[in-house]
C-alpha cells in the first residue's frame, strides 16, 4: 500500500502492532515499491531461464540413455551435482551476502548463468552432447545459484516496508512457481518442434535480459561490517537457526518432506511410463507450479493466515498423501492432478517458512540465515533427487515415490509432537526480528502463547 506523502518510514507502526480499523488488505502492496517491482522482474527472467535449462537437460539425458535404471541414476546425478555446491559453499555464500554489496553478487552470478546456458546450447547445436561435460556446466550453474540465493533473499526485505515483507514473500513464491510452469511449458514445445539447442539459447536470452534488470537495482552498502570469514562468522547463521526453535522446526519439516518426496526428479521416467512426449512431460513438470500459483494468488488476496502453524502441518501432510497417490497412478490426468495438489500444499509451506525466515532475522544476519535455509531446503531438494534416483534404481520408481510419501507423513507427526511452537503459531505478523546474540530461543513463543487470549495484532 502506498504511503501518504507526509508519512515517513520512521512513522510506520512496529511490526505486529494493531493496524488502524480502516486499513484494508492490499494484495499488491509489495509492488508499490518500484525497486521491488524491478527486482521481481529480474527474478522472473532468472527463474524462467533456470527452469528451461533444467527441463532441456533432463529431457536430453533421457534420450541419450536407453536403460531405465541408467536414466534414473543419471537424473539423480543432476540432484547430486546441484547439491554439492550448497553443502560446501552455502555458508561462505551467506557470509558474502552479508559482507559484500548484494547487487554486485546478483549480477556476477547472473552472468555465470548466461555463460553456462550459452555453452550448453553450443554443445547441443553442434551435436556434441556429453553427459560429463553437461554435469560440469550444471555444476557451474549450481555454484552461481548457491551464491545468488542468499543475496537475493536478503536483499528483498530491504526493498519494501517492513509491513509488506510477508506480501513480498508471497509474490516471490508466486513468481517462482509461475516461472516453474512457464519454463517447462516453453521449453517442451521448443524441444519438440525445433530442437533442444533452440530451447537452451532461449534460456540464455532470458538470463541475459534478467542481468540487464539487475544492474538497474539500487546500490546499497554491505549489510554488515566487512570481516574476514572465520569459523564463528560462517556458523553464525546455523547457530541462529538452532537457537530459534520456530525456525528450526519449520526448516526441519521442509527439509525431510522435500528429501523424501522428491518425485519430480523421476518425472521423465513416469512420462515414459505414461507414453507421453516432450509436451506431456513438460506439463507434468509444470503441474506442481500450477497448483502453487493458484494457492499463492489465494494467499496474496486473502487476509493474513490466522493459524499459520497448523496450516503448514496440514499442507505438508497433504503433500505426502498426494505423492503416494501420484506414485500409484497409471492415468495422466490423475498424475497431473496429484502434482497440482503437491504444488498447492508446497506453496503454503513455502510462504510460512520464508516469511518466518525474513521476519525473525535481523538484516545484518539475513545472508547467513538465508544460507542456512539454503542448506536445509536447497540441499534437500537436490539430495531428494539423488535419493529418488538411487531408490528407484533399487526398488523401482513406483515403490520409491510411494515410500517417500509415507515418510513425509511420519515426519509431520514427529515435528508436530516435538515442536509444539508450530502448532501454536497463529498470525505471522505476531513475530518480529529477534536478537542475533541471544538467538531468540524464547522470543517467538511469547506471541504464540498470547494467541490463546487476545493477540497483540487482533488475530485469533
Amino acid at each position: 500500500m502506498s504511503l501518504p506523502a507526509e508519512q515517513t518510514e520512521e512513522q510506520l507502526p512496529p511490526l505486529g502492532a494493531l493496524p488502524p480499523a480502516n486499513t484494508r488488505h492490499d494484495p499488491y502492496a509489495a509492488f508499490r515499491s518500484v525497486p521491488y517491482a524491478r527486482f521481481a522482474a529480474s527474478f522472473v527472467l532468472a527463474a524462467l531461464a533456470n527452469q528451461a535449462i533444467a527441463t532441456t537437460v533432463a529431457w536430453q539425458f533421457t534420450k541419450h540413455l536407453t536403460n531405465e535404471g541408467d536414466k534414473a541414476l543419471a537424473l539423480g546425478g543432476i540432484g547430486l551435482i546441484q547439491a554439492i555446491p550448497i553443502l560446501l559453499l552455502a555458508l561462505p555464500a551467506g557470509h558474502v551476502a552479508d559482507s559484500q554489496p548484494r547487487r554486485t553478487i546478483l549480477w556476477i552470478t547472473q552472468a555465470l548463468l548466461v555463460a553456462s546456458a550459452c555453452l550448453l546450447g553450443l554443445m547441443l547445436l553442434t551435436d556434441q552432447f556429453q553427459i560429463g561435460l553437461a554435469y560440469g556446466l550444471l555444476l557451474v550453474n549450481a555454484i552461481a545459484f548457491t551464491f545468488q540465493r542468499p543475496a537475493r533473499a536478503s536483499m528483498m526485505p530491504t526493498l519494501v516496508p517492513a509491513k509488506d515483507i510477508s506480501n513480498a514473500v508471497t509474490w516471490n513464491a508466486t513468481i517462482f512457481e509461475t516461472c516453474s510452469v512457464a519454463g517447462p511449458a516453453v521449453a517442451g514445445p521448443l524441444i519438440q518442434y525445433f530442437s533442444p539447442a533452440v530451447a537452451m539459447f532461449a534460456s540464455a536470452a532470458m538470463a541475459a535480459a534478467g542481468l540487464v534488470l539487475i544492474v538497474q537495482l539500487p546500490r546499497a552498502a554491505a549489510a554488515a561490517a566487512k570481516e574476514r570469514p572465520n569459523f564463528a562468522s560462517l556458523m553464525a547463521g546455523l547457530r541462529f537457526v538452532f537457537r530459534t526453535r520456530l525456525l528450526l522446526a519449520v526448516m526441519s519439516l521442509d527439509l525431510f518432506a522435500v528429501l523424501l518426496g522428491g518425485a519430480v526428479y523421476l518425472l521423465p521416467i513416469f512420462a515414459e511410463r505414461l507414453h507421453l512426449g516432450a509436451v506431456g512431460f513438460s506439463w507434468l513438470l509444470a503441474a506442481p507450479s500450477i497448483g502453487a500459483i493458484g494457492m499463492a494468488l489465494v494467499i496474496a488476496h486473502l487476509p493474513p493466515m490466522k493459524r499459520a502453524g497448523p496450516a503448514m502441518l496440514a499442507a505438508v501432510a497433504l503433500f505426502g498423501v498426494a505423492t503416494i497417490v501420484f506414485g500409484l497412478s497409471t492415468s495422466f490426468w490423475l498424475s497431473f492432478a496429484m502434482l497440482v495438489v503437491c504444488g498447492i500444499a508446497d506453496n503454503i509451506s513455502v510462504v510460512v517458512r520464508h516469511s518466518l525466515v525474513q521476519m525473525l532475522t535481523p538484516d545484518a544476519m539475513r545472508g547467513r540465515v538465508g544460507a542456512a535455509n539454503q542448506i536445509f531446503i536447497g540441499s534437500s531438494n537436490e539430495l531428494g533427487g539423488l535419493e529418488s534416483g538411487l531408490t528407484a534404481r533399487w526398488m523401482g520408481p513406483v515403490a520409491s515415490v510411494v515410500t517417500g510419501g509415507i515418510g513425509v507423513l511420519v515426519v509431520v507427526v514427529i515435528v508436530a509432537l516435538r515442536f509444539p511452537e508450530v502448532r501454536r503459531l497463529r498470525k505471522l505478523s505476531d513475530v518480529s526480528p529477534v536478537d542475533a546474540e541471544g538467538g531468540g530461543r524464547d522470543v517467538p513463543v511469547k506471541p504464540i502463547e498470547a494467541a490463546a487470549g487476545p493477540s497483540p495484532a487482533g488475530g485469533g
